[in-house]
């Protein structure tokens, strides 16, 4: 039954005082149902505004994540390219002193291919005309042959 179908069988069965009583009942009740929506209005405002909180921190601490890991690959691309920029360098001092070592050997060679062409020049000679030319004149037509 309704609310307002027992108040009305209270005033036809003539119980005056029930009415009044039953209409309390149903006020305190209204009353009550009325305090827990609101308190469930309450809690629902209250965690509405605790999950925006945590929304907020969420995307705060996103944030500073990827500002984080931001500056980590940058340090770290830095420290790569001063690693680089080291191994660059310790290379070419390598290469450089290779080099200078290839070019002492070379000059040492040339060096010495140049004495036996000497002598092989100033042998042949002598086979060919019986007499050995002076050793200027060999050294001497021995360096234009190296030269061109």
């Amino acid at each position: 039954m309704l609310r307002g179908q027992v108040k009305d069988g209270a005033v036809l069965h003539g119980e005056g005082g029930r009415e009044a009583r039953i209409g309390g009942i149903f006020e305190d009740r209204a009353k009550h149902i009325a305090d827990d929506l609101g308190a469930a209005q309450k809690a629902k405002e209250e965690s509405e505004a605790a999950i925006a909180a945590y929304e907020k921190a969420l995307a705060e601490a996103r944030n500073r994540a990827q500002a984080i890991a931001g500056e980590t690959r940058d340090k770290l691309n830095t420290e790569a390219e001063g690693q680089r920029k080291t191994l660059e360098a310790q290379l070419s001092a390598k290469l450089a002193d290779a080099e200078t070592q290839i070019a002492a050997t070379k000059t040492s060679a040339m060096a010495n291919v140049r004495g036996i062409a000497v002598d092989t020049a100033g042998a042949i000679v002598e086979r060919l005309i019986g007499s050995t030319p002076p050793a200027a004149t060999i050294a001497a037509a021995v360096d234009d042959a190296l030269k061109g």
